[in-house]
């Protein structure tokens, strides 16, 4: 709406203050935000921070020839600015139309830097504008200090233990207190549903059909896969069902088909990337641990499948699954590249779906973010099985056969010192795992 209607110098504005913005999250913004949306969209965030009352909470109408006059700019790049701050969530917008219009600006706090460096387009906008050595410098400065605390004992307090209950009022509320409040990254502007909608027709699809989470998978599936809004149209047809709803696998399958026509069979570049480094194992270590947790960082998805696969392209279907541990499971790389080895160690070099979405479903509600937590919980939960079935040849007087596992299953590879050959690149550490 923004883009078709003309701000005027004389259109009024106040600013709202949604949230609770310290000294840390101006640092996030010039460090972090700035480099994606730029010095006018950042300019104006501090300026509208600025418009604040003392307490920061609310401004005075003002008009919008007062931020050309402070800022030194035309309207046109104000407004440009203002759409990237709306964007990126940082700002919300709401107009009021008179004979002179008012705006008013909710402003939101960034997001932390971990969730940036976690987030799967903020991250990858980030490292492709700054660059490898400004990025890196950027991760270095945000890693939180490693510090060992093996040898010592949690002797926290608890609240019981050091305060007495108190009698009183059970039913106190304090409502509309000032908190950090964040704003969720905009891609509305993906797809066109007014238009997507209509031309689709009304006897095709019943009216259940373009609910929101169809609508989430839409939009998430033209970003991902850089669909405009024809091509999404056709696309949205081919996969509605006799029930006259969306076949949402379908519709992956089609927009994937569609991308890889267009793009001469490559997929999406998150099955390129490799695990982000703030998710890294600090360097250092050089025990033959250590090296396979590096390999598992240093490689995407794609190429260690397809170390798996002596060289050759690997499968469709397997290129597929990863991509949806990818962007629909959200796992990050370095994860998916140890449940892929897990998977194919102790299951005939096979991927079996419904096997790794068992997997998955644990690992997503323990919050397994980094190779080293990866290889962790599948040898925690190898041993259980590995227990079990021990327990059920010895019941059946049987003899246990010799398993074969990941090279990370040795319960001594943390003490061994890797030989001179192991300390050799990529592909020799790959012979491990094979």
């Amino acid at each position: 709406m923004s883009r078709n209607l003309t701000v005027l110098p004389a259109d009024t504005y106040t600013v709202i203050n949604k949230t609770v913005i310290n000294s840390n999250d101006k640092k996030i913004i010039t460090m972090l935000y700035q480099p994606i949306i730029g010095y006018t969209a950042t300019s104006l965030y501090f300026t509208l921070i600025d418009d604040l009352d003392k307490l920061e909470l609310l401004s005075d109408d003002l008009t919008h020839h007062h931020l050309m006059a402070n800022m030194q700019l035309k309207l046109d790049s104000i407004v440009q600015a203002r759409e990237k701050l709306e964007g990126i969530g940082l700002l919300k917008t709401y107009l009021k139309k008179d004979s002179i219009n008012h705006y008013v600006y909710l402003l939101y706090s960034p997001l932390s830097a971990n969730e940036i460096f976690n987030h799967p387009i903020l991250n990858i906008v980030l490292y492709n504008n700054l660059g490898k050595t400004e990025y890196d410098k950027l991760i270095n400065y945000y890693k939180i200090p490693k510090f060992n605390l093996k040898d010592y004992t949690d002797i926290t307090s608890s609240f019981d233990e050091v305060f007495s209950p108190i009698a009183g009022r059970s039913n106190m509320v304090c409502e509309d207190i000032v908190k950090k409040d964040t704003n969720s990254l905009i891609l509305n502007e993906c797809i066109d549903f007014d238009l997507l909608i209509s031309s689709i027709p009304q006897e095709m699809v019943n009216n259940r059909c373009f609910s929101t989470e169809i609508k989430e998978l839409i939009n998430s599936l033209a970003f991902t896969y850089n669909i405009d809004d024809q091509a999404m149209i056709a696309l949205v047809r081919d996969s509605i069902n006799e029930k006259g709803t969306i076949d949402k696998m379908l519709l992956r399958k089609n927009c994937r088909n569609y991308y890889q026509f267009e793009e001469g069979g490559r997929l999406p570049t998150l099955i390129y990337n490799k695990q982000p480094d703030y998710l890294k194992k600090p360097q250092g270590e050089m025990t033959k641990w250590a090296k396979m947790v590096y390999t598992f960082e240093n490689i995407s998805p794609y190429d260690f499948l397809k170390a798996k696969y002596k060289g050759v392209e690997p499968t469709a279907r397997d290129l597929k699954l990863v991509e949806n541990l990818l962007v629909d499971q959200k796992l990050q790389p370095g994860v998916v590249n140890v449940l892929l080895a897990y998977v194919l160690k102790i299951n005939n070099q096979k991927l079996n779906k419904n096997y790794i979405e068992t997997i998955v479903g644990q690992w997503k509600r323990l919050n397994i973010e980094t190779v080293e937590a990866a290889m962790n919980i599948t040898l925690k939960e190898h041993k259980k099985i590995k227990k079990m079935m021990t327990k059920t040849n010895n019941d059946k007087k049987t003899t246990p056969t010799k398993e074969l596992l990941p090279a990370w299953f040795d319960k001594d590879i943390d003490k061994v010192n890797p030989t001179s050959e192991e300390q050799l690149e990529l592909d020799k550490i790959l012979k491990e795992l094979v």
